[in-house]
């Protein structure tokens, strides 16, 4: 194990610089056998901005420059959009710094194959954040199926459905630009469901053998405001009260759909969008086999929902137990935790990684950020094309 506090370089001081940082602060407390840290460097480029975030995330020194950070850091957090996730997470790799990147990998497959190589060439752990991975219920889930409670998996269902999109006034962001962000839905929220897909049953069904895609956008363009604000954190400023600027084109998909055809024979089907008026974060999960089914629900994340060979109906399981994957960490029994929490676990695997050297199977790498690039590439091929597409 690692005797001195590794230090922490991270990119991005937003929505995912804050779920981080608030991860690193808690480690300390709830898992103590965590290699010790030092928030170090905080990484943007509005030096306001970047001071503010950096004194109340606990770091004490700030970069506008990710490169200058490289130098000084022992672990690198590429946490920024998804334009610039592959040259700094490259450069760090080949500098021998590990690096924790947020989903997805890249914009681009040709992007991820570059991150993926860059990372099997060096001698330190590349992790893509799937933080859904590390939710309790998911891994209580995964060992259901391992032990075979749900026989032979017949079919899975995924969805992630949100609405911050449905007006069609809600501000432009970068997430709504091909450039920056690759795919829209599809790569924003379809990432994690298909990640998830493949973390529970892929050594069941196998890799996907082909796939059938479409995607669709509602609304073209998007109003920028004078503040500046794209309000995607949820801080933004009423619209009502705002001038608008400009517009701007939307050109990433607001809606997918797919339906996958696995080696074993089974079958998937996925989903997700940001137009689903009255659904916030509704990130859903279903696995059917021949002996039983699962259900998942994020926004229920302490619960699952498990059928088991010759029940009439679902059992709703609180999985709250000590003997639950980390809830030991936590609370009594019945004491639930919350989706931050999932980040804790997440960058608690990742740093012991660091520490050890040792790679738990069941932590999302870069080659499973590129595996799941494929796919939405296949995925965008497919709908482009109006065919099933191999992969």
């Amino acid at each position: 194990m690692t005797r001195d506090p590794l230090k922490i370089g991270v990119l991005g001081y937003r929505f995912m610089g804050k779920a981080h940082a608030n991860a690193m602060a808690r480690l300390p407390m709830f898992f103590p056998d965590a290699p010790p840290i030092e928030r170090h460097t905080l990484v943007g480029r509005d030096e306001g901005a970047l001071a503010d975030a950096a004194e109340r995330f606990g770091f004490a020194h700030t970069a506008t420059d990710w490169r200058d950070a490289l130098d000084e850091v022992d672990v690198f957090y590429n946490l920024g959009p998804n334009h610039v996730h592959a040259e700094p997470s490259i450069a760090a790799l080949e500098a021998g710094v590990p690096v924790l990147c947020e989903k997805p990998l890249a914009p681009t497959l040709d992007e991820a194959a570059a991150m993926r190589d860059a990372a099997a060439a060096a001698d330190v752990p590349a992790g893509t954040a799937f933080n859904y991975r590390f939710v309790p219920a998911i891994r209580y889930a995964k060992g259901l199926i391992e032990d075979g409670e749900l026989g032979d998996i017949r079919q899975v269902r995924g969805r992630y459905l949100q609405d911050w999109l449905v007006d069609p006034e809600a501000p432009w962001a970068w997430r709504m630009d091909a450039d920056m962000a690759g795919s829209g839905a599809l790569g924003d929220l379809g990432a994690h469901t298909i990640d998830l897909a493949s973390f529970l049953v892929g050594d069941e069904v196998g890799g996907i053998d082909r796939l059938s895609g479409h995607l669709e956008t509602f609304v073209d363009e998007r109003p920028v405001y004078a503040d500046g604000d794209s309000g995607e954190d949820g801080d933004g400023d009423d619209v009502d009260d705002r001038a608008v600027e400009e517009y701007r084109d939307v050109t990433v998909d607001d809606a997918y759909s797919a339906q996958v055809a696995y080696e074993s024979g089974a079958t998937g089907t996925f989903e997700a969008t940001r137009f689903a008026t009255g659904h916030k974060n509704d990130h859903t999960i279903e696995v059917h086999g021949s002996k039983g089914s699962l259900k998942f629900s994020l926004e229920r994340l302490n619960e699952l929902e498990v059928l088991r060979e010759g029940d009439r109906g679902y059992q709703t399981v609180l999985v709250t137990d000590e003997t639950d994957p980390y809830v030991d960490r936590w609370w009594p029994p019945g004491h639930v935790i919350g989706w931050e929490h999932t980040f804790v676990h997440e960058n608690y695997e990742f740093l012991r990684a660091v520490s050890t050297g040792n790679v738990p199977d069941t932590f999302p790498t870069f080659e499973d950020g590129y595996e799941v690039q494929q796919i939405l590439g296949a995925i965008t091929e497919s709908d482009e094309r109006g065919r099933w597409v191999d992969l």
